[in-house]
């Protein structure tokens, strides 16, 4: 494999290619097709992959910090990935397994991510501002201080989830589970909140009305 020719954007066509553990930091490579790849461990800091088919891929302990990930991750396997600052505006994550993965000051806004595992992440201070969050698992997740004005959380699972601080106004939480979790100052102005389960749920300083 020409990883320099990779890495140049010279080679568009990689699906079920095995490239575990390269460096491909910093590469320019927009509509790559890695579908179905295996990037166990691979490097892709910095990289540009705008528009890049990723969908199936392994990604299991890769690197994307900082990375331009606008890209179809559909059903990608991103355990214990670093994300540190990536762009996932409008990304399709619909059914990746992000579990254990790092998403600092990433901004997941407008992304698709209905069905996605994010058990026990940390999410503290994620821009999610109108993603997708259908049926997606965000249980024990740490969503402290994030942005999630206008998501769609409908039948998603947040069960002894950190709301606290977190931002919900005009969010649809219809049918969602937050049992157990914690809401505390949580923003829910305007929010649909139809058949919530809210059994446990620390609720005290909860803004639940529109101000006046």
């Amino acid at each position: 494999m020409e990883i320099e020719a990779i890495q140049a954007g010279k080679i568009k066509q990689l699906s079920g290619a095995a490239l575990d553990d390269e460096d491909l930091s910093g590469s320019q490579l927009e509509q790559i097709n890695l579908a179905g790849a295996s990037l166990v461990g691979t490097n892709f800091s910095e990289a540009n992959l705008n528009g890049a088919r990723l969908d199936g891929a392994k990604l299991i302990c890769a690197r994307l910090v900082s990375a331009d990930l606008r890209a179809n991750l559909l059903g990608a396997n991103l355990m214990q990935a670093d994300l540190t600052g990536a762009d996932l505006r409008g990304s399709n994550l619909r059914g990746a397994n992000l579990m254990g993965a790092t998403l600092f000051q990433a901004s997941l806004a407008g992304a698709f991510l209905s069905g996605a595992t994010l058990t026990g992440v940390n999410l503290q201070g994620v821009d999610f501002r109108g993603a997708d969050l259908r049926g997606a698992n965000l249980n024990s997740a740490n969503l402290k201080g994030a942005d999630l004005s206008q998501a769609n959380l409908q039948g998603a699972s947040l069960n002894q989830a950190n709301l606290e601080e977190a931002d919900l106004r005009g969010a649809n939480l219809a049918g969602a589970t937050l049992t157990d979790a914690n809401l505390l100052c949580a923003e829910l102005a305007e929010a649909n909140l139809e058949g919530v389960d809210w059994e446990g749920a620390c609720l005290v300083g909860t803004f639940l009305a529109k101000d006046s």
